[in-house]
């Protein structure tokens, strides 16, 4: 049975909610502060891309996976670096928390929530693509998640 808007919405809701709660798990990451000094430049950039991608997408934002009947192809402003800086965002958030909180559960959560977030982007493209003539062009020029790689 296929996951609806609301579905795709629901299951990213709670990976979020884990990988924030999972870091009060104690006695279950590992020692050292290097990854803290990893972790708090990793999560000021997925801040930041999280909130350049919600301002240039503006009105176009949606949190089900189908575009707004009335909106536009925002190919501008981040978006001309990476097609889904929401999604990367929560990717990088999740790895930042991890590393910030040396936690294991929280890092398998953050690789589980990456897995999701990639999948949920591919579905959503398909909308994508049947909404907007120009969306295919625009996927081979820029990438999903990593700038130039990915």
């Amino acid at each position: 049975m296929p996951v609806s808007g609301r579905g795709w919405v629901a299951i990213q809701f709670l990976l979020m909610t884990a990988v924030l709660l999972a870091a009060a798990w104690p006695g279950l990451g590992w020692s050292g502060h290097g990854s803290l000094w990893a972790g708090v430049p990793l999560f000021l950039l997925g801040a930041w891309i999280g909130l350049k991608g919600k301002a240039d997408l503006g009105k176009n934002r949606i949190t089900r996976p189908e575009p707004r009947p009335d909106g536009e192809l925002v190919t501008g402003g981040i978006y001309g670096l990476i097609r889904h800086p929401l999604y990367a965002s929560l990717i990088l958030l999740g790895f930042a928390w991890a590393m910030i909180w040396r936690s294991w559960p929280v890092l398998g959560l953050a690789m589980g929530q990456a897995v999701f977030l990639d999948v949920k982007a591919r579905r959503e493209e398909r909308y994508l693509i049947a909404r907007f003539c120009g969306y295919a062009d625009y996927r081979r020029r820029v990438k999903r998640l990593v700038p130039g790689l990915y």
